[in-house]
């Protein structure tokens, strides 16, 4: 069926703070812009290191990992950060994965801002009946 590819924007939440408190600027805060794989099989979202590094986003701990191939290990979890996709964001924590490694929207991140992945069109986009806004499910 293929990949569905999206852009996802990237901000260090302390940089967001720190520009709330006065003590910098909005042009200093750290931002990114990766291409990303939609993947209903992942559940967090999961960065390249060099990303998380040009972020400055801190190391808060590290998790066990299943890898779709079977491997098992565990890796660094960092955060917190924005996520934008399209005109939606939210908080997340990501996996640290390797330098080079494709960065993935995982399903926490796809719940959060109530969007839908679609295989056959190759797209990411709001659920059909929140169009206008995320819709979180109780």
């Amino acid at each position: 069926m293929g990949e569905i590819a999206v852009e996802v924007g990237l901000e260090n939440v302390g940089d967001l703070e720190l520009v709330k408190q006065g003590l910098l600027k909005d042009a200093e805060v750290r931002r990114t812009t990766v291409r990303a794989i939609a993947d209903t099989g992942a559940v967090m979202l999961a960065l390249p290191e060099e990303v998380v590094q040009r972020l400055g986003v801190e190391v808060v701990g590290s998790g066990p990992v299943a890898y779709a191939d079977g491997r098992r290990g565990e890796l660094p979890i960092a955060g917190p950060l924005t996520v934008h996709i399209g005109d939606r964001w939210t908080f997340a924590r990501c996996i640290v994965v390797p330098p080079g490694t494709e960065a993935l929207v995982g399903q926490i991140v796809m719940e959060e801002l109530d969007l839908v992945a679609d295989c056959r069109n190759q797209t990411l986009g709001p659920r059909p009946e929140s169009p206008d806004a995320a819709v979180l499910r109780l």
